[in-house]
């Protein structure tokens, strides 16, 4: 009688646990459809012809692209990929240009933060001198101040250096991150010291037990403050258009809103793709980093 009435009881236990998988997997692709919907309708609007009206919901997806009567070479045929072309090789706004300074910029702060952070991160966590503690207790405070606080000092010590409207301006002031020290630190204080120690007994110094011992057990952190770094820098507007004064040298989101003044207005579907090729890098970047971003954040909280 007992095995009789266990198995109606597990059956039941396993139906509860199937069900709240299914709920919770819908609830996820719901969101994930959500949150995905305004990327797919501007990449839908961009493959729209040139100076054409905002679609309605019944006009934004070709009928020749319909499951029922689905032709692929018709399909293919209405969107304007042309617009993309259009918009990168334009002659007087240089989208092209304004691409490769947002590479340029980004890929030199993100190597030069993770640098930076890394090395002072390090010192905080493995070194010991007087005034550490109270040199890192200023290293937190300092993110207590938002950025735009600190934008008209360090303009004008740009503008002393004669720095103004080149690379330089754009670079420098990113390579000091408060956030990025805080979370290498937290990173470094976590690992064994045993590992260190076994690495001083072999003779190694401070630098090669940073760069053969630390980092490369430093993975999610590299992936994770390399993320965050990235995306604010990709999507810094406000201090390219402070530090730069000429057409050649903006970036991509400064000059985003140059190609909107001149033709987002009237042109709904250059504005979408001009907005695509802005944020395609970002969904890429995140796509690489997002193991180690999540895995870096969690870390990070228990430590």
């Amino acid at each position: 009688m007992k095995r009789k009435r266990q198995l109606p009881l597990r059956l039941r236990s396993w139906f509860v646990r199937a069900l709240r998988v299914v709920v919770v997997y819908a609830a996820l692709i719901l969101l994930a459809v959500f949150l995905l919907a305004p990327f797919a309708w501007m990449v839908l609007v961009s493959l729209h012809p040139s100076k054409a009206p905002i679609p309605t919901m019944q006009t934004l997806w070709p009928q020749q692209c319909e499951l029922i009567g689905f032709n692929p070479t018709r399909c293919w045929e209405q969107f304007h990929w042309e617009n993309y072309a259009f918009v990168l090789s334009m002659p007087d706004i240089p989208v092209a240009r304004f691409f490769f300074n947002s590479i340029v910029v980004t890929t030199v702060v993100v190597a030069g933060q993770l640098l930076v952070a890394s090395l002072a991160a390090y010192g905080f966590a493995r070194l010991t001198f007087k005034g550490r503690d109270f040199i890192f207790l200023m290293f937190l405070l300092s993110m207590m101040f938002a950025g735009p606080v600190t934008q008209i000092p360090v303009y004008l010590m740009v503008r002393w250096f004669g720095w103004l409207n080149t690379y330089a301006a754009l670079i420098v002031p990113g390579l000091g991150s408060a956030f990025s020290v805080f979370l290498f630190r937290q990173f470094f204080a976590a690992i064994p010291k045993e590992l260190e120690e076994a690495a001083r007994m072999d003779g190694a110094g401070d630098l090669r037990i940073y760069a053969q011992v630390i980092m490369p057990l430093s993975k999610a952190a590299l992936a994770t403050a390399g993320a965050f770094s990235f995306f604010a820098v990709w999507t810094d507007f406000f201090w390219p258009l402070l530090a730069t004064n000429s057409m050649e040298m903006r970036t991509l989101e400064v000059g985003l809103s140059v190609f909107k003044n001149s033709y987002g207005a009237t042109n709904w579907p250059l504005q979408m793709t001009a907005a695509v090729v802005v944020m395609l890098p970002l969904l890429v970047a995140f796509l690489f980093t997002q193991r180690y971003f999540t895995k870096g954040i969690m870390l990070g909280g228990l430590k």
